[in-house]
């Protein structure tokens, strides 16, 4: 979809400032945040893509007010909620309706250190055609979804070359809406600095990006 998350290319946004020596989490509850985002998702209602779909959905004027982590606790709610796990007076009030089921939760502390080096992951070990091969021109397609995809804006409509093949792996713009995993190959796809951004550009600089099948029609 066609929103302020997608900054990529976009113009008067000042420069990048990293933040020398920076703390994993800048606040105590940034990390309870960080915690109650992997308990919850224990407990599969909804999956990584359906997580950053619901990101892209917060309003235009508070996307560019919060944090970080504000915007994953923004998630994280409207995710409980729509999901049937806690409702938004509980959320309110901090405390559970009266004579609402206790459930005993999927996720237990001594899975946390496996699932922090695991991870969910998203490649798939099934079979699937490769639609192109390194060296082979494509084009990005020029779409405009109005639901999740991670083709950037600026790479629409553009020419690229296949660096490599990543493999196969679950397609975002299906899985973050319930439409199924729609395994597909993933490749590395070089586009030059001056096709992305015109002749004004370094003729010696490219952006890598990774993009699924869908994505790209043979150039």
């Amino acid at each position: 979809m066609n929103g302020i998350h997608d900054m990529g290319g976009m113009q008067d946004l000042g420069p990048v400032q990293p933040e020398q020596n920076e703390p994993v989490f800048h606040a105590p509850w940034e990390g309870r945040v960080f915690a109650i985002n992997i308990a919850l998702g224990a407990w599969r209602k909804w999956n990584t893509d359906a997580g950053r779909h619901r990101i892209e959905l917060i309003p235009p004027a508070d996307y560019l007010r919060m944090s970080y982590y504000e915007k994953w606790l923004q998630r994280i709610i409207q995710l409980a909620v729509n999901a049937g796990l806690v409702t938004r007076d509980e959320i309110e009030s901090g405390r559970p309706a009266q004579g609402s089921e206790k459930a005993t939760p999927p996720f237990t502390p001594d899975r946390v250190a496996l699932l922090q080096r695991t991870g969910a992951g998203a490649r798939r070990d099934v079979p699937a055609e490769a639609r192109f091969r390194a060296g082979q021109r494509v084009r990005a397609r020029n779409i405009h979804p109005l639901g999740h995809t991670r083709l950037p804006r600026y790479a629409r409509g553009k020419l690229g070359t296949i660096h490599l093949d990543h493999g196969v792996y679950v397609f975002p713009d299906t899985n973050s809406h319930f439409l199924g995993e729609n395994p597909q190959h993933v490749y590395s796809v070089r586009f030059a600095a001056q096709e992305l951004w015109g002749g004004e550009a370094s003729p010696r600089d490219a952006v890598y990006l990774d993009m699924w099948d869908n994505y790209l029609d043979p150039a």
